[in-house]
């Protein structure tokens, strides 16, 4: 995997449960549901990295 996607995807996974996070702690649900779409959305790219690496090699 490419060490800048990969940085990218993994920030973006974190991002997510930050958002998540703050979500709960405030009671802001939106915010709580963006932030696990941002974790599924990076992760979902990790994983499909990692195929497309897997398919190269």
């Amino acid at each position: 995997m490419g060490a800048g996607k990969k940085v990218k995807n993994v920030a973006k996974t974190t991002k997510g449960k930050v958002k998540e996070t703050t979500g709960k702690a405030v009671g802001n649900k939106g915010l709580e549901v963006e932030g696990r779409g941002e974790q599924a959305m990076g992760d979902a790219k990790q994983t499909a990295q990692k195929a497309k690496d897997t398919l190269k090699h």
